[in-house]
């Protein structure tokens, strides 16, 4: 049975994505407060989240509000269920190259690109800049 928290959240956000059947919300409780993690379909992540975050910022205010009637801390976890998942942890290699490691996949060095080829692009880039500005002043306006 879900608690009255956990209906709530389910309830708003169910009314605003197009997929109410994936919907979940867990909850767990601790020292801070009680966390809800909420679950949604991948293409209704942004709609919960909204623009700048405005609907997810609204939502923990509500929980914050139903957090002040029942003398509770609350604390909503969006959770980006689309497969994507973050590197687990950054190692610099004995170059200073940082090298991206997971536990599927062995450590891989970045390569940066040399000094020489960036001075030549910026040399390059800043002869045409001049010479469109030259054009520009002969123009009579």
């Amino acid at each position: 049975m879900s608690s009255i928290d956990q209906q709530f959240i389910e309830y708003i956000v169910k009314t605003l994505v197009s997929d109410p059947d994936k919907v979940e919300v867990q909850r767990d409780i601790d020292e801070k407060g009680v966390l809800l993690t909420l679950t949604v379909a991948p293409d209704d992540l942004g709609r919960v989240i909204g623009r700048r975050g405005v609907t997810a910022q609204s939502l923990r205010t509500l929980l914050r509000a139903l957090g002040t009637k029942n003398d509770a801390r609350y604390n909503l976890k969006i959770v980006n269920n689309d497969g994507y998942e973050k590197p687990e942890r950054v190692e610099e290699v004995e170059d200073d190259t940082p090298a991206v490691e997971t536990d599927d996949e062995p450590a891989t060095e970045v390569e940066e690109p040399e000094a020489e080829e960036s001075v030549e692009n910026e040399s390059e880039f800043t002869e045409k800049t001049k010479k469109e500005l030259e054009d520009l002043d002969d123009l009579d306006i």
